[in-house]
């Protein structure tokens, strides 16, 4: 186990630590992750089952088995299968179990959305309202029983990325998803959203035009009846960090990590990636204010949810390099908060 701590306008730190590993041999990205009946459980996500890349001719599989780990000591175990394997849609934890948003499958995007609740021994699935459109490389939040989705693609082949903000309504039995007034920025895939005070955050993520990328590195503020406004601007980009950001305190969202763009033009197929940004962010919501908060002691995960289990940052797998998986089920605990 490593500490870590920075001290700045904010005093955080960190213990860092592992669950069991994934049962897996290669590992996945963009699973599906969250918390039901106290027990955590990850689906879903793609891999290169031959432990290839794209340039060295593997073909990308997606998955559907579940896994579930019912305490932090425990082992992991199949408890199940998704209706279809797919992955890189957003997860969401709520008082009624885990809501499956979207994704992609090997052929397509979906705008599928389903309720996974697992009683100890089976896992079982309700619909919910599909989304308006198909989408995958998203990033989502609840906040008052309400759920919302920002950005993503709508095809695995889109040279654009899009400026959906859709919520759903879980107070109400009969409902659908509202399009909402968009963030007064560019469209996005992989961002990072998070929730803190009653307001959702929006943070980075990547703009794609004719296919090209750009790592932005602009924030934004929503809050009900308000609408939207900028905050400041990160650091760096953190483009598919673990999503959602980690709400520590009551004015804290952390950010792990992240693809901050400067490998963009690394030839893969000759020079060796070094891995993705190890920085932990932390944006004060009080001050608006971006603080660097420490660095994750081992390989940082990208493309994967980040769970919170027992109040303690939980990100499982995701992809630590391109194409490279990670079976590593890494948990940050913040241990000192203070103004």
């Amino acid at each position: 186990m490593t500490v870590t701590s920075v001290y700045a306008q904010i005093n955080i730190s960190f213990k860092w630590d592992t669950l069991a590993n994934v049962p897996d041999d290669i590992g996945f990205a963009g699973s599906f992750a969250g918390v039901w009946n106290n027990t955590l459980i990850v689906a879903g996500g793609a891999n290169f089952p031959d432990g290839g890349a794209p340039w060295t001719g593997s073909k990308k599989v997606w998955h559907d088995q579940i896994f579930a780990l019912d305490s932090p000591d425990g082992e992991w175990k199949v408890i199940g299968n998704l209706p279809t394997a797919v992955g890189y849609g957003v997860s969401i934890t709520c008082d009624k179990g885990l809501i499956l948003i979207g994704g992609s499958t090997h052929e397509k995007h979906i705008a599928e959305v389903r309720l996974l609740q697992y009683d100890g021994k089976n896992v079982t699935f309700k619909h919910l309202p599909d989304l308006p459109k198909p989408v995958a490389n998203s990033t989502g939040v609840i906040l008052n029983n309400v759920v919302y989705v920002l950005g993503g693609t709508l095809d695995p082949t889109s040279k654009e990325t899009e400026n959906n903000f859709w919520s759903l309504d879980l107070n109400k039995s009969a409902t659908t998803w509202k399009m909402l007034d968009s963030w007064p920025g560019p469209s996005r895939m992989l961002a990072i959203a998070g929730v803190q005070d009653g307001a959702i955050y929006l943070f980075s993520g990547t703009h794609l035009k004719n296919g090209d990328r750009e790592y932005l590195k602009d924030a934004y503020k929503y809050k009900v009846g308000r609408g939207w406004e900028r905050i400041t601007d990160l650091p760096h980009a953190i483009v598919a960090a673990p999503s959602p950001a980690f709400a520590v305190g009551n004015d804290n969202l952390v950010v792990f990590g992240g693809d901050n763009g400067s490998q963009i033009g690394i030839n893969l197929k000759k020079e060796k990636h070094p891995g993705f940004s190890k920085t932990v962010l932390s944006y004060n919501t009080k001050h608006n204010n971006w603080t660097e908060v420490g660095a994750q002691p081992s390989d940082a995960a990208v493309t994967t949810p980040l769970v919170i289990w027992n109040n303690k940052a939980i990100i499982p797998g995701g992809e630590i390099s391109p194409s490279v998986r990670t079976t590593k089920v890494v948990v940050a605990e913040a241990i000192k908060t203070s103004e």
